[in-house]
């Protein structure tokens, strides 16, 4: 799209339109019966039409949701019409999330106009907008979000022949009277309605999706397919099954599951799904199968999702008899209290005509009263026995307060419910769901503030925190990694909040701000979820465009944009000067790699970190606090199962195996020769080099220099096109061959077995066929990878590429007696052990040119881009996995989930990012108050699709000890070398620092490291340590490590090995080393 086109809006909204001309809907303030409706979207380009019928959805922009939702998932969203109502931070939080989602449209209402302290929260608010409607200014900054959603604004009246518009109503910071009129509408006419809201730290949600709403997939995991090695029948005729190799099965009583390539039991094939009863984590009842022959062999079974029927109270029966869903257990008595509370703040607000003020106890009473009597009134299991005093006026001290954190908490869950309510998809809130973070105010002690006349952007916040922790928070300067889907949303709330950020256009100071780094650019699938870019802003640096959309949001940000990758060859920018500067860091990061590095420079400076992540609806938080936790490190997920080579070369059963087998094909045909052929003809070392490798690599390596570089060398295309007939002949043809002449249909083990029975599938070779569409997706996606790789032009024609194949002559193959074939893991091992042959080698290597015979051709090695349509990546992947998958009757996957597995994306959502995001920010608020105990932080997974809430108090950090002092991880020795030297004036000695040690710490230093480098040990010789010991350390360190220091490195880090009085082994902290000032 051009970045050139012009919003015909003015300067007042504070993101231009990304949309072409063509794109712009005119816009339309005329008041006709005061509605105000401003349509934004392209009649063209949306996910429905009038008619519910979904057009094409855009895979290039949806492809991470879609691993999330699925297409079918995504079509029903595309024909839902949505009405969100109030523009508050709340509102605009949960239009911002479902137009991203992409449902086909979405009306903004609200009746109230813009005042200065909406900016709170309401990051699509400029001071200018104030006085104006926030719905009319909202819409078209919403719009911008998504082109393929209508977006309009309504000002009028939320009448029931309005309401008759939607499939789904949200109403946000809505009176309770309304809330019931609305309820008991949308229940009696099969409209969903989500009600929210928040007050302060807290948070409501209440859902109606009517008496008869169907959940077509209560958690969104793929089904789960188990082998079975058995089916017995028990004395009641039931059907036992058991899994192979003791595969525990994962299912839960009440799954239903399908059956194929059973042999035996005529009839379980493909028979309707039948409910099992799970007997052991490795066998399951399938009920009566008496009627059934016997089982004989083999087997699949799979989880199939069963739609259920989940029933709805109204708003009105629903208030009375709650059903809750927790959302933290630590607080189990917390959702009854919040319940009266909601409810006492509508009644309080209905008589007093506005919100208890902040912190007034005279209010805090009146509201404690109210609370009172309701709470009489209710019902015997919904009232509480006891309200309490303390969280009721904590309630009403800061129910004015508006801040940015919970606003995105609270509007991601809902979001999320707009989506399954359109959808069907996932299980939705039955029916409240409450929320709060009162403890970040655990050591306040909620004194009055002093009262202010004016009014700021902060005020939303300030009500909570007061104008002090505003100064605080301005004066912060954090450092966030990572500008992508976390990032975008930290940087929003950070800026909202005040994060670093001037108090006000009269505030010079300089001290706080944020810095954000991202290395990346932007791509058009982080659209879909990094809501601070926009298309114009494709191919951008990251950093950058979320810095400048920031400052839009908060012209008071002070934000410093970065464009280097986090890492030791950075550190020359990310050095000590800069960490001791921060007050923390929050990573936003997609790398297991980056996360640790991060981590360990936090540890080393003694700086909090806040880390989080998302995987589809699933998120999760870590708060990393100078000695009070554990850090990122301390504990690892474990490692991800590998595919055996036995199972990759010769035996798949599954489309995840082909795929990776198609992977390895990809780079063994297209990126490794081509990089080894460049190294040949570019690295005057190449043959030492090569001589060096394992076994039999060095000849294998020389081979295919010789191959692609002289024997296989194309001229032009049509000898791409023979070489990809021959390669298809080879796979899919021969080598499968060869492998049944080894091991035919009918073999059997020693013991009598099948051979080819339980994972092992037998195969069947393929004939090459012009009319199979995926033989000759193979054919032209290899032959154009392999033209590339000679930057010959290439074609895409197919019925040219078949023209082709007639004049070749494809030899007839007859299998080989004494190739061998490894059946077992072992065995694929030792075959990559074999020894290299030395004469062969010498052989190639006289037949293959000088390398400085080819001057300045260089071969094109292909790196693996999934992302991009037009290179043939994925058509390779996809044709040569189904091919592959069709050799062994493995069921074909589509490009899409081709891509999923091959390219190894990680699934993402708008609606869960958000949320971690928010509740990264709330933990934010702790660590700026100066919150001590660890019981006041919160490590949290959520998710979305149950939905589940999880939270604890961080992990301590392990300790260790020497004598009688304590330490972790965070704790070390503090030396500065130049204080403590006394023969030399610059630094001290090795040997003065081991006497250091003997003397202060009453340690005996038995070794000294440096990295990889021993300094020291005390089975030295004699002359190596007369020769260290008298030298400065820094010295010793750069010798023996051989390195020079650079510049902007001050200290050491040293790791040592001590004893202690009585000569006994103890563990000590390491040693930061301070060399020069």
């Amino acid at each position: 799209m051009s970045s050139e086109a012009k919003n015909n809006l003015g300067s007042e909204h504070p993101f231009p339109s990304s949309s072409p001309p063509s794109k712009l809907r005119k816009f339309n303030n005329e008041a006709i019966n005061s509605v105000h409706s401003n349509k934004m979207a392209s009649e063209s380009a949306r996910n429905g039409d009038s008619n519910g019928a979904h057009s094409e959805i855009d895979e290039g922009l949806y492809s991470r949701q879609l691993y999330v939702l699925g297409h079918e998932a995504m079509k029903r969203m595309g024909a839902s019409s949505i009405l969100v109502s109030g523009m508050n931070g709340l509102g605009v939080e949960v239009a911002k999330n479902v137009v991203l989602g992409g449902v086909k449209s979405v009306a903004v209402h609200d009746t109230k106009n813009v005042q200065i302290e909406d900016m709170s929260s309401q990051y699509f608010l400029t001071e200018e907008n104030i006085g104006k409607n926030r719905a009319v200014v909202t819409a078209p900054q919403i719009n911008e979000l998504n082109p393929y959603v209508q977006v309009d604004s309504y000002t009028g009246p939320l009448s029931d022949e309005y309401l008759s518009n939607f499939k789904v109503i949200v109403l946000t910071g809505s009176n309770l009277d309304e809330q019931l009129r609305i309820g008991q509408y949308a229940h009696e006419n099969g409209k969903y309605l989500i009600i929210a809201d928040t007050k302060g730290l807290c948070g409501q949600i209440f859902c109606d999706f009517g008496e008869d709403f169907i959940v077509v997939d209560g958690n969104g995991e793929a089904p789960l397919t188990i082998m079975i090695s058995g089916i017995t029948v028990n004395e009641n005729g039931e059907g036992i099954v058991a899994c192979l190799d003791e595969t525990r099965h994962g299912f839960e009583s009440g799954d239903y599951v399908n059956f194929r390539e059973v042999q035996g039991m005529d009839g379980l094939n493909d028979a309707a799904p039948r409910k099992i009863t799970v007997l052991g984590p490795y066998t399951f009842s399938i009920g009566d199968v008496s009627n059934l022959s016997s089982y004989v062999r083999g087997g699949v079974a799979t989880q199939v999702k069963m739609p259920t029927k989940v029933q709805f109270k109204s708003l009105k029966d629903a208030v009375k008899e709650p059903e809750y869903v927790m959302t933290d257990f630590a607080k189990f008595d917390r959702p009854g209290q919040l319940h009266v509370a909601f409810m006492a703040v509508h009644q309080y607000l209905k008589t007093h005509g506005s919100l208890p003020e902040v912190r007034c106890e005279d209010d805090a009473a009146e509201f404690f009263n109210i609370a009172t009597s309701i709470n009489k009134n209710l019902p015997e299991g919904t009232r509480q026995d006891e309200l309490d005093r303390k969280l009721m006026d904590l309630f009403s001290f800061t129910a004015r307060g508006d801040v940015c954190p919970m606003q995105a908490v609270i509007g991601g869950i809902v979001a999320q419910e707009v989506m399954k309510a359109c959808s069907g998809k996932f299980t939705p809130i039955k029916q409240f769901l409450y929320f709060d973070a009162l403890e970040c105010l655990a050591k306040d002690e909620m004194k009055p503030f002093q009262k202010r006349q004016d009014k700021s952007r902060y005020y939303g916040q300030e009500a909570v925190f007061g104008r002090e922790f505003q100064r605080h928070m301005s004066n912060q300067r954090w450092f966030v990694v990572g500008a992508g889907a976390i990032g975008c949303e930290l940087l929003k709330n950070f800026a909202m909040m005040g994060l670093g950020c001037k108090l006000d256009a009269s505030d010079t100071s300089e001290k706080g701000a944020i810095v954000v780094t991202d290395m990346d650019s932007i791509e058009k699938s982080n659209l879909n979820r990094q809501f601070l870019f926009r298309p114009h802003d494709v191919q951008k640096m990251k950093s950058t465009c979320a810095g400048e959309a920031v400052k839009k949001m908060n012209p008071f940000a002070r934000i410093v944009t970065r464009e280097d990758r986090v890492g030791p060859e950075t550190e020359t920018v990310y050095n000590d000067d800069f960490f001791q500067e921060l007050d923390g860091v929050a990573n936003a990061l997609d790398n297991v790699q980056a996360r640790v590095y991060m981590d360990r420079r936090c540890v080393y400076y003694r700086l909090p970190l806040l880390e989080s992540g998302t995987l589809g609806t699933k998120g999760n938080i870590q708060v990393v606090l100078p000695h009070l936790t554990e850090s990122y490190s301390s504990s690892q997920d474990p490692p991800e199962k590998s595919i055996p080579i036995c199972t990759l070369k010769n035996f798949p059963n599954a489309i995840e195996h082909t795929l990776q087998w198609a992977r390895d094909e990809f780079e063994g045909l297209f990126k490794i020769p081509a990089d080894t052929c460049n190294q040949y003809i570019t690295d005057s070392k190449f043959y030492e080099r090569t001589a060096k490798l394992n076994g039999a690599e060095p000849l294998q390596t020389l081979e295919a220099v010789y191959d692609h570089l002289v024997q296989q060398k194309p001229k032009d295309f049509s000898e791409c096109v023979k070489w990809a007939r021959l390669r298809f002949q080879e796979l899919y043809h021969n080598t499968i061959k060869q492998l049944l002449f080894n091991f035919p249909a009918d073999q059997t083990t020693s013991s009598g077995a099948a051979f080819w029975s339980g994972p092992k599938r037998c195969p069947h070779p393929l004939n090459f066929d012009v009319k199979n569409t995926t033989h000759v997706d193979y054919l032209v996606a290899t032959a154009n990878l392999r033209a590339a790789m000679y930057s010959i032009s290439g074609h895409t024609d197919r019925e040219e590429i078949i023209a082709m194949l007639p004049e070749m002559a494809i030899p007839e193959f007859q299998p080989k007696s004494g190739v061998k074939i490894a059946v077992t893991e072992a065995e694929a091992s030792n075959n990559n052990d074999l020894n290299d042959d030395d004469d062969r080698f010498d052989e190639i290597k006289g037949l293959l040119p000088e390398p400085r015979t080819f001057g300045q051709f260089r071969m094109e090695a292909a790196d693996f881009e999934k992302d991009d349509d037009t290179n043939f990546h994925m058509d390779f992947i996809v044709a040569t996995s189904n091919l592959r998958g069709e050799n062994y009757d493995i069921s074909p996957a589509d490009r899409h989930k081709s891509k999923l597995i091959a390219g190894k994306i990680i699934p993402a959502i708008a609606t869960t990012t958000a949320l971690v995001a928010g509740l990264v920010s709330l933990e934010m608020y702790k660590i700026v108050a100066g919150l001590d105990k660890i019981e006041y932080y919160k490590n949290g997974f959520v998710n979305l699709a149950l939905p589940f809430f999880g939270f604890s108090e961080p992990i301590e950090p392990q300790t260790e000890s020497y004598y009688d002092k304590e330490f972790s991880l965070w704790d070390r020795f503090e030396l500065d070398g130049k204080e403590l030297a006394n023969k030399n004036p610059e630094e001290m000695t090795l040997g003065e620092f081991i006497e250091y040690f003997e003397k202060v710490h009453n340690l005996k230093v038995t070794m000294i490291s440096s990295g990889v480098a021993m300094i020291f040990s005390f089975f030295m010789s004699q002359s190596k340590r007369k020769e260290r010991l008298d030298l400065k350390l820094s010295d010793v360190v750069q010798k023996i490590s051989k390195r020079k220091f650079k510049p902007h490195e001050k200290a050491l880090v040293l790791e040592m090995c001590c004893t202690d009085l009585e000569d006994e082994d103890v563990e000590v902290p390491y040693v930061r080393y301070v060399f020069r000032h």
